[in-house]
């Protein structure tokens, strides 16, 4: 019979399962189960086997819906696909959920320094699971990571970063043979603008951050390895994890050796004035570690929080840790160092990593060519002002 609704209507339910087959679409037909739900259904033969594809329910379709359907999914077998073998691969393929959980074992694990393994499995964590966890690999488009970047413009920070955890996922995961080559979905996602900041400490806040230093080793409100760390961070220019993890083995006359910085092994060199902070640490027997922590045989693990005191002492609460290694690179530049020297100072790997300051050479630049016009206005009788230029509109 041709199934139309009223022949769809008309099928009784029996004891047991049994197909009522169209005579137009050969191959097509319904399930009726003893239940009483009926099911639209593709019928065929694949490697010798005789192979069945759920089309819909009755009462989602119409008959018409579900023979153009049929016609669909037949046409495909015709021309040699196999939708059940597809449809059970699909249903075996791994999750997002499964994606992350390989990609922090298999490569963040392996490749990534300690404080990048926290960011990724932060983002994996917070944004990336709750959103795809649950997901197929490649039901994931390029629309659904556009809409998880959007939700979180809030904090544009976050977004960007989170979108590249992503992206690096879905390059392993054309790698690992589970999405189609250059399927990336993130491609051509433009990220948020970020605001960077630029908090460098003048000279007189310098003088005030290290009364305050020597105030608080004094009456003993700080560790005196805490007090070092900071003092150290001002006169290296070094980043806090190099720091906080220094090794009285890294140490030669001259030069700290770090053999694992963010930038690979770094030979910094060590000035008298960081040396002397050094010498006045005590060395705990069986500590490797120059800036102890609480824990025997430990580093301190928490500078965040004395800095939080200390820098509510010296009236500079907007200063964060990172802004002493800005201060350092802003002092070198006032000292007429070329920008290439800072990035060497600073352990850069890429200049344009240092081309950030370059904006800071322009004032001993500025000073000078003002040395310069003065004498030459004196000369041709130009009056020197030292106010603000007059900026009115001459009508």
């Amino acid at each position: 019979m041709k199934l139309t609704k009223r022949a769809i209507d008309n099928l009784i339910p029996r004891s047991g399962e049994y197909f009522a087959w169209d005579d137009e679409i050969k191959g097509f037909g319904v399930r009726v189960s003893p239940s009483g739900r009926m099911t639209y259904l593709i019928q065929y033969r694949s490697g010798g086997r005789t192979r069945r594809v759920k089309i819909s329910t009755t009462t989602i379709l119409t008959p018409d819906e579900a023979r153009s359907r049929a016609k669909e999914l037949l046409g495909n077998v015709a021309r040699g696909d196999n939708p059940a073998q597809d449809i059970s691969t699909y249903r075996k393929s791994p999750t997002v959920g499964a994606l992350c959980d390989r990609f922090l074992e298999e490569h963040v694990a392996h490749r990534c320094k300690p404080t990048t393994q926290a960011e990724y499995k932060r983002s994996v964590d917070l944004i990336i699971k709750p959103a795809f966890a649950a997901w197929k690999i490649e039901d994931v488009t390029r629309a659904d990571v556009a809409k998880l970047h959007h939700e979180n413009a809030h904090r544009p920070y976050q977004a960007n970063r989170t979108l590249g955890v992503i992206s690096k996922m879905f390059n392993l995961a054309e790698i690992w043979g589970l999405r189609p080559e250059g399927s990336n979905p993130c491609r051509h996602i433009q990220k948020y603008a970020e605001k960077k900041r630029e908090r460098f400490l003048s000279p007189n806040e310098i003088s005030h951050l290290g009364r305050t230093l020597d105030r608080a080793q004094e009456d003993g409100s700080e560790s005196p390895f805490a007090i070092s760390a900071f003092k150290l961070l001002i006169l290296t220019g070094c980043r806090l994890g190099e720091i906080q993890t220094l090794k009285w083995e890294y140490l030669s006359p001259g030069y700290m050796h770090l053999p694992d910085s963010k930038t690979g092994a770094r030979r910094i060199p060590l000035p008298p004035a960081a040396q002397a902070v050094l010498d006045s640490l005590p060395r705990t027997a069986g500590n490797e570690w120059i800036i102890e922590g609480k824990e025997p045989g430990q580093h301190l693990t928490d500078l965040q929080r004395p800095w939080r005191r200390v820098r509510a002492k010296a009236e500079i609460t907007d200063v964060r840790i990172h802004d002493l290694r800005h201060t350092y690179a802003s002092n070198a530049l006032a000292q007429g160092l070329d920008i290439v020297m800072v990035g060497r100072l600073l352990g850069h790997s890429q200049i344009q990593t240092s081309m950030r300051y370059v904006h800071l050479a322009d004032d001993p630049v500025k000073e000078a060519a003002q040395l310069v016009s003065n004498e030459l206005a004196r000369n041709i009788d130009v009056p020197i002002s030292s106010g603000p230029p007059n900026l009115a509109i001459v009508k």
